[in-house]
């Protein structure tokens, strides 16, 4: 019962950052690169670190949880940790390069504003990329929610009297 739930709890805050993702790629990143202020708090724009920070690490954890609770159930415990190993190649990625650049681009310490375009550009090309990552990870920790959520269908023993008896007795 905590294997699901810890599980459950890890594939709903995945399918929320995944949201995020959609989100900024879809609205967000179409338009800052040519507008910058739009990912600048300072200048009034969205603070992203706001909903990443809080949602990354909830995640994690519940990845970690879901790791723990379903150690001993080796069927499940593998697509639980193909969806750990997946995250945490996005996050590698993500501390190397996105997030760096991000935090510049964010403070606005720009020297030239067309060189910053490009780069930015490129930042929101390659971003969109982690989506399909996260998504797999995701489909990981649903394909082990399965063996988790199938009913256990309790024995019947033969001795067991049948109300009704499909076979008719002569006599």
């Amino acid at each position: 019962m905590l294997a699901f739930h810890a599980t459950m709890t890890a594939a709903i805050l995945g399918a929320i950052g995944l949201g995020g993702g959609l989100y900024e790629a879809v609205l967000i990143d179409r338009s800052w690169p040519r507008m910058p202020m739009l990912i600048q708090p300072a200048r009034g724009g969205i603070n992203r670190k706001l909903f990443w920070a809080p949602i990354h690490g909830l995640f994690e954890l519940a990845l970690v949880a879901a790791i723990w609770a379903t150690w001993r159930e080796p069927d499940v415990r593998c697509w639980v940790l193909a969806a750990f190993s997946i995250h945490v190649i996005v996050r590698i990625s993500s501390f190397a390069y996105f997030i760096p650049l991000a935090m510049r681009f964010e403070a606005g310490s720009a020297d030239d504003p067309e060189a910053t375009a490009q780069v930015a550009g490129r930042w929101v090309r390659l971003s969109r990329w982690r989506l399909p990552f996260e998504f797999v990870a995701i489909l990981c920790l649903i394909a082990a929610l399965a063996p988790l959520s199938a009913p256990e269908i309790p024995a019947v023993s033969p001795t067991i009297a049948l109300p009704f008896s499909p076979i008719r007795r002569s006599g």
